[in-house]
């Protein structure tokens, strides 16, 4: 059986490009989609956060304001109320080790913007898993926790990588638009990744070696999919 890290924000509110504060979170359907695809497979998944916080919910995941049905809404706060237990004790992130799991699986929300993009567990965790192979995955705004790894030059653990992430135009149609506290995608091409990134709200998912990124919510099961293949493979 398959041992997965699931690696959840722990932010509830992050500054926006203009100063001021925004509630934010994980958003629902990339944790309860993901975690039940992987447990659905038999995969073990622990959940870890930076402090072993308690993680929050983006509201607007569970909302038609985050352009989510009624019916998703509703089933994905069934599923996260069928894991409460493992979402209200989560692992502190600065006591994990990767070579204690088979992959590492971000999702995302605004969240990981405002603590792992900058998380210098997330970081060490990171590196010591792409350094063993073992599976390194992040959905959607999960992958600016990428950005967290470095190398002992400084530079970006993941350059020369092929990955995509939500897109600079998804962020201004459906997300912060100019006001969020950079763009994702720009800011991982800034770093020396290749972004390779669908349609607006298309599924994505791109998979360079042990590195699977998934482009959006959209992306959710797909993502969670394309691990379960690389550790069955």
């Amino acid at each position: 059986m398959s041992k997965i890290l699931m690696v959840v924000s722990g932010a509830d509110s992050m500054k926006l490009a203009d100063g001021s504060v925004h509630p934010t979170g994980y958003w629902a359907e990339e944790v309860a989609a993901s975690h039940e695809v992987l447990r659905a497979a038999g995969a073990e998944v622990d959940v870890a956060t930076p402090g072993g916080v308690r993680p929050t919910v983006d509201q607007l995941s569970l909302d038609a304001r985050g352009g989510v049905p009624a019916a998703d809404a509703e089933r994905f706060r069934g599923y996260l109320a069928s894991i409460a237990d493992v979402l209200d004790t989560p692992m502190a992130l600065a006591d994990v080790r990767a070579g204690d799991y088979d992959a590492i699986y971000l999702p995302g929300g605004h969240a990981p913007m405002a603590d792992l993009a900058e998380s210098a567990d997330l970081g060490r965790l990171l590196n010591e898993a792409d350094a063993q192979g073992k599976t390194v995955a992040a959905l959607c705004h999960g992958v600016a926790a990428l950005l967290s790894a470095a190398r002992d030059d400084g530079g970006f653990t993941f350059a020369g990588r092929r990955l995509t992430s939500f897109t600079d135009e998804e962020e201004r149609q459906g997300g912060l638009g100019d006001n969020a506290p950079y763009f994702v995608e720009t800011r991982l091409r800034e770093r020396g990744a290749v972004l390779d990134t669908g349609a607006p709200w298309s599924r994505k998912v791109v998979q360079d070696g042990n590195l699977i990124t998934g482009q959006n919510p959209q992306s959710s099961t797909d993502t969670a999919d394309r691990v379960l293949a690389a550790l069955n493979g």
